[in-house]
């Protein structure tokens, strides 16, 4: 048997942390395992564990990952897209989210692939076509809609 270990990420905790203003409990992604700026393409990965505190009150004895959370995670996830596109001095807000489906439950011991294609991106925001994977299987989906802010207009 051979074991096949994982492509280094392109972006790790690290990385993101300087690049989202999200911190724990609120940062949903673990890592970027591939970003294409021409073609406005990421994918990023969230190791879903049973420490993660929002299994405390959404069904404990059953847990399962709340969908907004998923959804989240997607907007996140291309939030360092957008970053990595050079709005460094502004910040995704997230203004839609269209056509929403949660297609799986997620669990602890889930791996969540997050698939994020710019469908539009501009100085003032743009659109994103999203999808949430676990084993290859869509576990949520949605089309998501965010403004770009600049840093010192939300302070004030």
């Amino acid at each position: 048997m051979s074991v096949q270990t994982p492509a280094p990420p392109v972006l790790n905790i690290k990385d993101i942390s300087r690049i989202l203003p999200h911190r724990y409990p609120f940062l949903l992604v673990d890592r970027i395992t591939y970003l294409n700026l021409e073609e406005n393409m990421i994918i990023g990965l969230k190791n879903v564990t049973a420490n993660e505190q929002f299994f405390q009150g959404h069904f404990p004895s059953v847990p399962i990952m709340p969908g907004v959370l998923v959804l989240e995670a997607l907007a996140q996830t291309f939030g360092v897209l957008v970053h990595q596109k050079g709005f460094n001095e502004k910040i995704a807000l997230l203004m839609t989210i269209n056509h929403a489906k949660f297609r799986k439950p997620v669990v602890p011991g889930d791996t969540l692939l997050l698939h994020a294609s710019g469908i539009h991106i501009s100085s003032k925001g743009g659109k994103v076509q999203a999808k949430a994977t676990v084993n290859e299987q869509v576990a949520a989906e949605a089309e998501i809609g965010f403004a770009l802010v600049g840093i010192d207009q939300i302070n004030s």
